[in-house]
């Protein structure tokens, strides 16, 4: 590490003292090969990536899908509820699949008449959880017996008690005794077992019981004979066909038969997979617990009801908050995404367990209501308010998780919180591990940005077929801006001034020093000195975006290799030439041949948008250069979309900006002050001690601004709620955060990731949107007076109805019901605000 030692609480515990200093033995792995062979063999997608969320969903191994596929290729499966050969096929397979939880949970075969017979008594209902989704915790399964013997219940509810044991957690990692621990109702979720398929859960319930099951509405298949007509319904036998309403999904069933053989063959059984996952979280758990600031504070607060002693007491499930050396909390939402910048996936929030959440965080009641006042609801990014937090981080591992994800998560911890004496960072995973930030060479080689003329930059690349329109009457030139009420005297700065001349700025002389567009979302800029502005902000910009082959919108986030493409608009010859390393350049028309395009839909932000293919040759080109299959789109020139409304701003009819493929607004406003300002606080020390300041061409980069000022004092443009360029004007407002840029761009330095935290003001009307830097006390924070439509609502989702069918004389399946997810579009109020969050570290 460079700068010095590490001070002690700084350093990553080794894992073979962590085994040498524990008081029971530990199990790492299968012992049949390594666990690097099975991961580079089932799991090789996972390459450079720290997957930390199998409570959310494990992952299902290449060796089970494609022992589906090739069942599926090879038979022939019809709907069961026919008689034909197809349709037997799929019915005795359904039938078998449905036997294979007796063996994986012991559940002993017993005639159904031994069950007592609860008449004259009240029945109640115990349920709770094998497994805290939200702590790991895990509840005695003692309490099984002890509420129906008696031992445990409540003393002013008498009479016949049963039990349900939720158990969709726990089964995910570790075996379960039905023989033993006998619960009358036991749910459990497939997907949080095998990874696939999705969507698919069952009910496991005790044979005897099955004559209390009661239904008040019927679905096709499930009746032995009914009347059309009339008040007549008479159900069949079998418990299972009784409960299974229409058609049950059999080909996920069928699917379940290859996730219990790969699941064994891969591991061993349950036990095995209990003993390797309990050995990561208790080595992460003791080495979180270790980390410490200089000054002896701890740099995470840990959620649980367990010491992480055993198995027996805990799963595989870490819920934590980081917090800073003064002790107070950093926002889950910043941890996620400087997590993701790492290629690390964790959960974050309340995890749908609002109790738990409450209990541990210390939320009450009020609060709860206070918050949905305030804008929170659940599965947004509102992380705290009033400085405190909403949710927590969690990180969970599965049966292929390695001792190198807990590692690299533990180093990504240690290197964004604590630092040497000198004010480095200590060292990342290295570049190509898991966990270490994305790292390209020829990405190091990248120009971010090329100049339609007149370049001082040492970026410069000229493209020969660069075209400026000069003669256009709504064209912008780098020219006077003019806050209202205070006029732009004095001469216009040259591009390559920097803010560093003049700190607080001339007053007297507000300019734009550069003009960028990004033609290709998420791709390079375009630098120009004078552009025409469109009915969506500068002409083209944003209009085509990269998606895969399902039509996602790809972003740096998931394709770092797209800030290596280099668009040119030539407005003369109506085309947009694209270059990158390696590729020759490639030409694609600047607007559709609309007697041959093809409509198509897609989505930007939450919004729908008709965009069209812009065709197989640009295209190939494209997958050639990713390696994967990428289509380039462009926005249809008929197609309307409008900005959504902001809270506390007038949105009158003539105000409101129609947007390209842009996030919110039309365009991005930088001030070169208030990057000043941002600058120092990221300046480092090199190894012998003089202070290196990130070049600030570079860091401005990172905004994917279109509009570059100076002449103003640092965050001065936070009191704007107009701006005049020339004739032009525009309104501005608050929006919540600039979208994150990946460490993978040309001459990228380790702390450019506080660039996530900073919000930007949008604009409206002709529209300019721009990006600044909140200021407060002299630290940086959000500022939560606005939000925008962001993401989806994230949690194990809701069950519906529950369809019994026949496991053994003692438990049967209730027919693999669908576990629906909910997808909600969630808003950010405006009146939700924050503690100030300062980030002189990498949070």
């Amino acid at each position: 590490m460079a700068g010095g030692a590490a001070h002690p609480g700084a350093e990553l515990l080794p894992f073979a003292r962590f085994l040498d200093s524990s008081l029971q033995p530990l199990v790492y792995g299968y012992g049949r090969g390594t666990l690097h062979e099975l991961r580079a063999r089932e799991f090789g997608r996972l390459a450079g990536t720290v997957y930390l969320d199998h409570a959310g969903t494990t992952l299902f191994p290449q060796s089970q899908i494609t022992s589906f596929m090739k069942d599926l290729m090879e038979n022939v499966y019809g709907n069961p509820h026919s008689q034909n050969i197809s349709s037997k096929l799929t019915h005795d397979t359904v039938e078998q699949v449905r036997f294979r939880p007796e063996d994986m949970w012991s559940a002993e075969r017993q005639d159904a008449a031994a069950a007592g017979d609860p008449a004259g008594q009240p029945p109640h209902l115990f349920c709770y959880p094998a497994q805290s989704n939200f702590s790991g915790t895990r509840y005695p399964l003692s309490w099984i017996g002890e509420v129906k013997s008696g031992q445990r219940r409540p003393a002013s509810r008498p009479g016949k008690w049963f039990v349900l044991l939720d158990a969709a957690a726990f089964v995910g990692t570790s075996p379960l005794d039905l023989s033993v621990h006998q619960a009358d109702f036991v749910p459990i979720s497939f997907y949080k077992i095998f990874g696939f398929p999705t969507g698919l859960g069952a009910l496991l319930v005790n044979n005897r019981l099955a004559a209390l099951l009661r239904k008040t509405y019927f679905g096709g298949g499930t009746a032995a004979a009914y009347l059309a007509g009339d008040d007549f319904y008479v159900p069949r036998e079998s418990v299972a066909e009784r409960f299974e309403d229409g058609t049950i999904s059999f080909l996920d069933v069928i699917a379940l038969k290859h996730g219990f053989d790969a699941l064994e063959r891969l591991t061993g059984g349950m036990e095995s997979i209990r003993q390797h996952t309990f050995t990561l979280a208790q080595y992460t758990y003791t080495a979180l617990s270790s980390l410490r600031y200089p000054n002896g504070a701890p740099v995470v607060q840990i959620y649980s009801d367990s010491d992480f002693s055993s198995p027996e007491v805990q799963g595989p499930v870490i819920s934590f908050n980081v917090l800073d050396d003064h002790g107070n909390v950093v926002g889950y939402s910043q941890v996620d995404k400087m997590a993701s910048l790492h290629n690390i996936h964790v959960r974050t929030g309340c995890f749908c367990n609002t109790g738990a959440c409450q209990r541990h965080l210390g939320i009450s009641d009020e609060m709860v209501k206070k918050h949905l006042q305030a804008g929170h609801v659940c599965g947004d990014d509102v992380d705290l308010i009033d400085g405190q937090p909403t949710g927590s981080v969690r990180i969970s591992f599965g049966y292929m998780s390695t001792l190198e994800d807990a590692q690299a998560f533990l180093r990504f911890v240690i290197a964004t919180r604590l630092h040497s004496s000198h004010g480095q960072p200590l060292p990342l995973a290295t570049p190509g591990e898991a966990g270490a930030p994305p790292e390209d060479s020829e990405a190091q080689n990248a120009v971010p940005a090329t100049r339609a003329r007149g370049s001082s930059s040492p970026q410069e690349d000229t493209s020969p077929h660069s075209g400026v329109w000069n003669n256009s009457p709504t064209a912008v030139d780098a020219e006077g801006l003019c806050p209202p009420l205070l006029e732009a005297t004095g001469t216009q700065q040259t591009t390559s001034e920097k803010a560093a001349d003049v700190p607080d700025g001339d007053l007297r002389s507000h300019v734009i020093t550069n003009l960028f567009l990004y033609p290709i979302k998420s791709c390079a800029a375009f630098e120009v000195i004078r552009w025409p502005l469109g009915s969506q902000g500068l002409l083209y910009d944003r209009s085509w975006m990269v998606v895969n082959h399902n039509g996602i919108c790809l972003s740096q986030k998931q394709e770092p290799r797209l800030c290596l493409i280099q668009p040119f608009i030539d407005l003369q010859r109506r085309i947009m030439v694209i270059k990158a390393q390696g590729m020759e350049p490639i030409e694609v028309p600047l607007e559709e041949n609309s007697e041959q395009v093809q409509i198509c839909q897609s989505k930007v932000c939450a919004d729908r948008v008709n965009t069209y293919d812009c065709g197989e040759k640009i295209s190939n080109w494209l997958s050639k250069f990713f390696g994967r299959p990428y289509h380039l789109i462009k926005q249809s020139s008929d197609f309307q979309r409008n900005a959504k409304k902001k809270h506390g701003k007038d949105q009158s009819a003539h105000t409101t900006a129609t947007l390209s493929l842009v996030n919110e607004a039309q365009y991005l406003l930088i001030n070169r002050s208030s990057i000043l300002e941002l600058q120092q606080q990221l300046s480092t020390s090199c190894e012998n001690g003089k202070e290196e300041l990130f070049p600030m061409n570079n860091l401005i980069s990172r905004f994917r601004a279109n509009i570059i000022t100076n002449g103003t004092r640092a965050f001065e443009e936070e009191k704007w709620d107009e701006i005049s360029i020339g004739s032009l004007r525009f309104q501005t407002s608050l929006c919540a955060s600039l979208p994150a840029v990946p460490l993978i761009s040309p001459s990228c330095l380790p702390l450019l990731h506080f660039l996530l935290l900073c919000p930007c003001h949008a604009v409206k009307g002709p529209a300019l949107t721009y990006p600044t830097l909140a200021k407060v006390n002299t630290q940086y924070m959000i500022d939560g007076e606005r939000g925008r439509k962001r993401g989806r609502k994230e949690g194990k989702g809701k069950r519906t109805t529950t369809r019994p069918g026949s496991l053994s004389e003692t438990y049967f399946l209730t027919g693999f019901g669908t576990l629906s997810q909910m997808s909600d579009d969630l808003h950010r109020s405006a009146n939700w605000t924050t503690k100030p969050r300062c980030f002189p570290k990498a949070f």
